[in-house]
């Protein structure tokens, strides 16, 4: 039976001689270098239609483990960047450049040409007064359409054109560029998206961090909004409202336990309905099991929708 990708995990997770691990890992090293450096960038052709590494994944590895862009396979990176420049701007590409990767300084100059050096700056002296400007006098001088918004912290800068979301790692000086299946591992990025989206679209929600290192999200349904609602499940197709309670309502509930490290319904001293998510970068574990899944930034727009519905029908039309 020949050697399988299994089989050199299995060696790695096991405790086996450093000696042998680090050759292992250096005979990997040199792979990937010959891939990037000579075998793939050598073709251009290749490397722009058909990269011989999953969406250009190996840049991830480096960008993320500190190395600068001099370390980068320079064509690679740059078709890379133009991908993500293409899609930004609504052209046609080969992929499409979900949960991508930029130095920082790259990122501005994808979405913000012109300003990229001075953003760049700015950023670098962590003067987001005067970048918050510039952002401003795009939205609204120059007919730009996104939402921004810098974390309590300011180690993040979370930037939303229409459903795209991209963030940057203000310390680390790179940025994820739509945001979509990549987990999302801090609380205060997290916490950030919750207070951006909520501005938005719900912002009488109630958010706040807890005790548990988990964000709490607090939705009500008014009082009258619920005696309105149907006391058995409804036999007209057109009652929306009844049938999303009784039929839709549980499915998104459960749907929400899959994220959520908790979730309390309950009835306030006003008499209205509370929904109290609490959801956190960590997934709990009961009884040596997961009981909630990684967090992704795709399950969060899902946690949003159904928090938006919430809002919009049964909150905002009875306040």
């Amino acid at each position: 039976m020949p050697l399988e990708p299994e089989h050199i995990d299995k060696f790695l997770e096991e405790e086996i001689d450093s000696k042998f691990k680090t050759e292992l890992l250096e005979l990997l090293r040199k792979r990937i270098d010959k891939l990037c450096f000579k075998e793939c960038e050598i073709d251009r052709i290749q490397c722009t239609l058909t990269p011989l590494c999953t969406h250009r994944s190996l840049l991830k590895i480096r960008l993320l483990n500190g190395l600068t862009i001099e370390d980068q396979p320079k064509f690679c990176y740059s078709v890379h960047k133009n991908i993500i420049f293409r899609d930004f701007r609504n052209k046609t590409v080969i992929y499409k450049p979900n949960d991508a990767y930029l130095y920082l300084v790259d990122f501005f100059d994808v979405f913000f040409h012109g300003d990229y050096r001075q953003l760049n700056k700015l950023f670098s002296k962590k003067d987001f007064k005067s970048a918050n400007k510039i952002f401003d006098d795009r939205i609204n001088n120059r007919d730009e359409n996104f939402d921004y918004y810098l974390t309590d912290d300011q180690n993040f800068m979370i930037f939303k054109y229409e459903e795209k979301i991209h963030i940057c790692f203000i310390t680390e000086n790179y940025a994820l560029c739509n945001a979509n299946r990549e987990n999302i591992t801090d609380l205060e990025v997290l916490f950030g998206l919750c207070k951006l989206f909520a501005s938005i679209y719900f912002p009488e929600v109630d958010l706040k961090l807890n005790h548990s290192n988990c964000v709490e999200i607090t939705s009500l349904i008014p009082k009258d909004s619920l005696l309105k609602i149907s006391n058995s499940p409804p036999t007209d197709e057109d009652a929306k409202r009844d049938n999303y309670i009784w039929n839709v309502f549980p499915e998104e509930l459960d749907a929400l336990s899959q994220f959520c490290k908790e979730i309390n319904i309950y009835m306030d001293k006003k008499e209205n309905l509370a929904i109290k998510l609490n959801i956190g970068v960590v997934p709990e574990v009961r009884m040596n099991t997961y009981s909630s899944a990684l967090l992704r930034y795709r399950d969060l727009r899902l946690v949003f929708n159904i928090i938006f519905r919430l809002y919009n029908d049964f909150y905002i039309l009875h306040v």
